[in-house]
C-alpha cells in the first residue's frame, strides 16, 4: 500500500495555505516558546485555518517517534529526554493564545518507563495553573496498555480523554504496522472509561484506506462498547510516499451518512467529513457532549 498517489484529487479535498498576521502571529509564538504542534510535525492539512484562529494541538515529549505506523508522517527513532520546563511552556502559549479549550497530544514513547504518562500530567497540571478558566484535552498514545500510565493521566483531570483507534480491524496491521493489536485501543479507551469518572472519553478514525460499510459501523459498535461518548471521522491524506496510499476519497455525502449512522447508534457527539481530524473544532465537540449530559441530567448532583 506505500507508493505515492498520483492521481488528481477530487474538488472536495482542497485546503487554502496558511496565511495572514493572525497565522503569522500564531507561527511566531509558538517559535519564541519552543512549542512544538501536531499540526506541524504530522502535515494536518487544518493548520491553515487553526493558526488563522490563534488555535493549535501541542505535541509534548518531542518530536520524534518510537513507532513507525505506515499512515503516520511523524519521524521515527531514538528521542531526546523529554524537556522538563516543557509543561510550562506549552501553558504559556496556552495563556498567550488565550485558548478557551487546549489539546495536547504526544509522539509514543515507549523509551519512557511510563510512557510520558507523568509528562502529560504535569503539563494538565502546569496548564490549569496558568489558565483556570480553560478546559483541557488529551490526546494519548496507547501507553502498553499500562492501568497506572492512564490512571496517572486522568489523575490530572483533563476534561477530554482521547485515543484514536485509527482504522477497521481487518486493515489494522497493514496500516499501523506488525505488533500492533486492533484490541489495544479499545482496551485503553475503556480503562479511561472506568478510571475517569466525569472524563468525555473520545475516539477518532480514518476512511479512504479500503475499509467496507459494515465495517465503519462495526467499529463504532466497538468505540461505543469500550466507552466512548465522541467520535471524529476522516479521510486519510497520504502525507509523504513513505506512507500507505490513498483507496479512495470518500465523498463528503457518504462523511454525512457515517455521522447520522453514529448518531443514530448512540454517541453524544459526533463529527464527520474529509477534513476532521482528531482535534478539529473539539471544543465545539466537549460543549455537544456536555450539553446532551445536562439534557438527560447526567452529572447533576443527586
Amino acid at each position: 500500500m506505500c507508493g505515492y498517489m498520483t492521481r488528481s484529487f477530487p474538488e472536495w479535498i482542497r485546503r487554502p495555505w496558511g496565511s495572514g498576521t493572525a497565522f503569522g502571529q500564531t507561527k511566531a509564538l509558538l517559535g519564541d516558546l519552543g512549542v512544538k504542534t501536531v499540526c506541524q510535525s504530522a502535515r494536518c492539512p487544518n493548520q491553515g485555518e487553526c493558526w488563522s484562529c490563534r488555535t493549535a494541538t501541542f505535541m509534548i515529549l518531542g518530536t520524534t517517534c518510537t513507532r513507525n505506523c505506515r499512515f503516520c508522517s511523524v519521524r521515527h527513532g531514538v528521542p531526546e529526554p523529554p524537556a522538563p520546563d516543557e509543561p510550562e511552556r506549552v501553558a504559556e502559549a496556552v495563556a498567550r493564545l488565550g485558548l478557551r479549550h487546549a489539546v495536547v497530544t504526544s509522539v509514543t514513547r515507549d523509551d519512557v518507563e511510563d510512557g510520558g504518562a507523568g509528562h502529560f500530567r504535569r503539563t494538565i497540571e502546569a496548564i490549569r495553573a496558568r489558565n483556570p478558566e480553560a478546559t483541557v484535552e488529551v490526546l494519548t498514545p496507547d501507553f502498553n496498555g499500562a492501568r497506572e500510565s492512564v490512571a496517572a493521566v486522568l489523575g490530572a483531570g483533563p476534561d477530554v480523554f482521547g485515543h484514536n483507534v485509527e482504522t477497521v480491524e481487518r486493515l489494522y496491521p497493514v496500516v499501523r504496522g506488525a505488533g500492533h493489536a486492533y484490541r489495544r485501543p479499545l482496551d485503553v479507551l475503556r480503562l479511561a472509561r472506568d478510571l475517569g469518572g466525569g472524563t468525555v472519553v473520545k475516539s477518532a478514525f480514518m476512511l479512504g484506506l479500503g475499509e467496507t460499510d459494515s465495517e465503519v459501523e462495526r467499529t463504532l459498535a466497538d468505540l461505543l462498547d469500550a466507552g466512548c461518548q465522541a467520535v471524529c471521522i476522516g479521510q486519510y491524506l497520504q502525507p509523504t510516499a513513505a506512507q500507505c496510499t490513498v483507496h479512495e476519497f470518500v465523498s463528503p455525502e457518504r462523511f454525512r451518512h457515517y455521522e447520522a449512522t453514529a448518531r443514530r447508534m448512540g454517541f453524544d457527539a459526533v463529527v464527520a467529513g474529509p477534513f476532521v481530524r482528531s482535534s478539529y473544532r473539539s471544543g465545539e465537540l466537549l460543549e455537544t457532549v456536555r450539553g446532551v449530559r445536562a439534557a438527560s441530567g447526567e452529572g447533576e448532583e443527586d
